[in-house]
Parts: structure tokens; C-alpha cells; sequence
């Protein structure tokens, strides 16, 4: 199984910048994405981005431009930049991790992943 930490919680401006890092452990092999979603207070959990094995990176409309997945292999950790924050961004985001083949997955959804993070608290003040 794949145990997955987040970090990077914190209080920021609108405007201003915070990384997410995303630690995994345990049996990280064979794995197929890893994502990031974000819940906000009365609202359903919501894609931000993925990195697939393959390296390719998708972003939800809502952060593209501003948001960047990438990941440190070495390290088993999957990051995510974000920059311009607004206060639409203020959410628990969460990390995700999509293992184990067989059925098709499409990374936009929750159902396509496997293992997740306890989520970490991002906080944009206007």
C-alpha cells in the first residue's frame, strides 16, 4: 500500500505564492498519477491538476496558468505551485494517488485514485 503526506498549509495574501508537497511512501512502484483535489467549506471535492507516470500534467480551467504540478522522483514527492492565489482557492487540498492498473481511469475524477492524503489547509485573504 502507498501512504501519502501532505505539507504546505498556510495563510497567504491574494496575489501571493505557496507550494504543496506531497510525500509518498510504502509501495510507490507501478503507480499511474498522482493528483491534487481541493474541497472548500460546503462544496464537493474538486480536481486541480494530475501528473501522469508518463510525465504528461492536466489542469482544471479554474487554476491553469497559475497552478504547476511536478514532482521529484527521487524524493517519492509530487509538489504543486501555486501562484496568483485568489480567495476562491482557500480549500483543504488533498493528494492523491492512482495504482494498481486494470480499469480505465480518467484522473478528473476522485474514483481514479486509490490512495489519498489527510488534506492540508490553504487559506487566501483578500
Amino acid at each position: 500500500q502507498v501512504q501519502l503526506v501532505e505539507s504546505g498549509r498556510g495563510l497567504v495574501q491574494a496575489g501571493g505564492s505557496l507550494r504543496l508537497s506531497c510525500a509518498a511512501s510504502g509501495r510507490t512502484f507501478g503507480w499511474l498519477a498522482m493528483g491534487w483535489f481541493r474541497q472548500a467549506p460546503g462544496k464537493e471535492r474538486e480536481f486541480v491538476a494530475h501528473v501522469r507516470s508518463g510525465g504528461s500534467t492536466y489542469y482544471a480551467d479554474s487554476v491553469k496558468g497559475r497552478f504547476t504540478i511536478s514532482r521529484d522522483n527521487a524524493k517519492n514527492t509530487v509538489y504543486l505551485q501555486m501562484n496568483s492565489l485568489k480567495p476562491e482557492d482557500t480549500a483543504v487540498y488533498y493528494c492523491a494517488c492512482a495504482a494498481g492498473g486494470g480499469f480505465y481511469r480518467n484522473y478528473e475524477t476522485q474514483r481514479a485514485y486509490d490512495y489519498w492524503g489527510q488534506g492540508t489547509q490553504v487559506t487566501v485573504s483578500s
